[in-house]
């Protein structure tokens, strides 16, 4: 199993594991939902930093870095966030996924070729981290904002992750099949 897939599918696991536990403390800020909150973007943190180590001349590396970089902000401002309540918190999470998904979304495009394929799972999650954080946007100015998004958000990413693992996984089997 290559490295990176081994990264997609147990970043996309953790995510899911992660709305499983946030969906149990979401409906007040808490000390476990922020500390969730809070973890949430470092699961993208370790999983890019493992992923620009173990590929370090892959296209779309400024990228992963500056995504890293924007990651760790992000938890450190869902955590400050957390103590305006939940429309800061919708607040924070838009607009880091807003730009992390366009910064996926590109990442993925430029990833795009023979051995990797044609992403379509990273690109489709980039596209839908976008629209849901513009929706997030709006949610935290509107009257009655709540977390509940988030867990469909991070379980959606999660299982996108694992299609991308279990499309390379497909890929490096048809690739391994064919004969020389």
């Amino acid at each position: 199993m290559s490295v990176l897939m081994r990264i997609y599918l147990i970043r996309g696991l953790v995510a899911i594991a992660w709305a499983v536990g946030f969906s149990a403390v979401h409906d007040s800020l808490s000390a476990a939902s922020v500390v969730l909150l809070v973890v949430y973007p470092l699961i993208d943190v370790v999983a890019s930093l493992l992923d620009t180590r173990e590929n370090p001349d892959t296209a779309g590396r400024t990228l992963q870095v500056f995504s890293t970089a924007l990651s760790a902000l992000a938890a450190v401002g869902l955590g400050v966030a957390a103590i305006s309540g939940a429309a800061a918190v919708l607040f924070a999470f838009g607009v880091w996924a807003i730009v992390s998904g366009a910064a996926q979304l590109t990442v993925a495009v430029l990833r795009r070729g023979p051995e990797l394929g044609r992403q379509w799972p990273m690109l489709i999650a980039g596209a839908l981290s976008v629209i849901a954080g513009a929706t997030y946007l709006v949610m935290a100015v509107g009257e009655h904002p709540n977390l509940n998004s988030l867990i469909t958000y991070t379980t959606a990413g999660g299982t996108f992750f694992v299609l991308q693992a279990a499309a390379l996984a497909w890929r490096q089997r048809r690739m391994r099949d064919v004969p020389a």
